[in-house]
């Protein structure tokens, strides 16, 4: 992120360690694209505040703000009335709430349309994934 001589950043370290070099890569004026959601949960203000005073782009690749992102690309900002963002359902689609007060981590880790690591399973499965997302949207 110190270094000069590139242009634009892939911000994919994964969780809170992908802050400091995003902050460094701003500081330094080179544009964000940011694939790491962590870094806006835990410090979207500041990252967007020094974005702006930079004048550094900071543009989403994640699939779902990426999509979002270039919806809006023209677009007045009161324009939109309302973004809907979609989750598959996950494991527990469809389940009773008496069948999710036993659900137990391995059923959790068996989500339906693809293989992921066991952090991102359980934050999906559980919807937190979906939370962190909307947080990330703030900004």
């Amino acid at each position: 992120a110190a270094a000069d001589y590139y242009d634009m950043m892939l911000a994919a370290i994964v969780g809170y360690a992908g802050l400091k070099p995003t902050l460094k890569a701003i500081d330094n004026g080179k544009a964000i694209a940011l694939a790491n959601k962590e870094t806006l949960v835990v410090a979207g203000d500041i990252v967007m505040k020094k974005a702006l005073e930079k004048r550094v782009p900071v543009i989403p690749v994640d699939s779902e703000h990426s999509a979002i992102f270039q919806c809006l690309v023209g677009e007045g900002r009161n324009k939109i009335e309302k973004i809907i963002l979609t989750a598959s359902g996950g494991p527990f689609l469809g389940r009773k709430p008496n069948f999710l007060v036993n659900v137990k981590r391995d059923h959790a880790l068996q989500h339906p349309n693809w293989s992921m690591g066991a952090k991102i399973s359980i934050d999906s499965s559980t919807l937190m994934n979906k939370g962190l997302e909307m947080i990330e949207a703030k900004w």
